[in-house]
C-alpha cells in the first residue's frame, strides 16, 4: 500500500495533507482498497464546520456505505467538485486528484496528533 511520508493519517483512513493552516484531505490508499470501486460521494458545503472525529459526508462503494470523518477540527474552504461525477477518482489516485476537502485548520496541535506514516503503517497492519 501507497503510504506517503509527508501526509497525516487517522485511524480511520482518511490522510491530510497540512500547509500552514490549510490542509487537503482524503481517503487512503488502504481504504479505497478496502471500498472497492466507489460509486458515490456526498461532499460537505463550503463554510461548513468540521469537528474533529465527525461525520461530514458520505463514501459509497459497490461492497458498502462509509463515513467521512474529519482528520481536525476546521472550515471547509474547498470540495473536489470532480468527485461529484467521477468518484472512481479516490480509486485511481487517492493521494491526487482523488482529494475531497481543503480545509482551514482551526488546532495546528489536532495536526501534530496525526498518525505519521510509520504509525499509520503499524496501525494498518493490526488490521483496523
Amino acid at each position: 500500500m501507497n503510504i506517503p511520508a509527508e501526509l497525516r493519517y487517522t485511524e480511520d483512513h482518511e490522510w491530510l495533507r497540512p500547509d500552514g493552516n490549510h490542509g487537503l484531505m482524503g481517503l487512503t490508499d488502504f481504504a479505497q482498497d478496502q471500498l472497492g470501486d466507489i460509486v458515490f460521494v456526498e461532499l460537505p458545503k463550503v463554510g461548513a464546520k468540521l469537528t474533529k472525529g465527525a461525520s461530514f459526508g458520505v463514501v459509497e462503494s459497490v461492497k458498502s456505505v462509509s463515513d467521512l470523518n474529519a482528520p481536525v477540527t476546521g472550515t471547509v474552504k474547498q470540495v473536489n467538485q470532480e468527485l461529484v461525477d467521477h468518484p472512481e477518482l479516490i480509486n485511481q489516485d487517492p493521494y491526487g486528484k482523488g482529494w475531497v476537502i481543503e480545509m482551514e485548520i482551526e488546532e495546528s496541535a489536532e495536526v501534530s496528533a496525526l498518525f505519521d506514516a510509520s504509525a499509520y503503517s503499524k496501525h494498518q497492519e493490526g488490521g483496523h
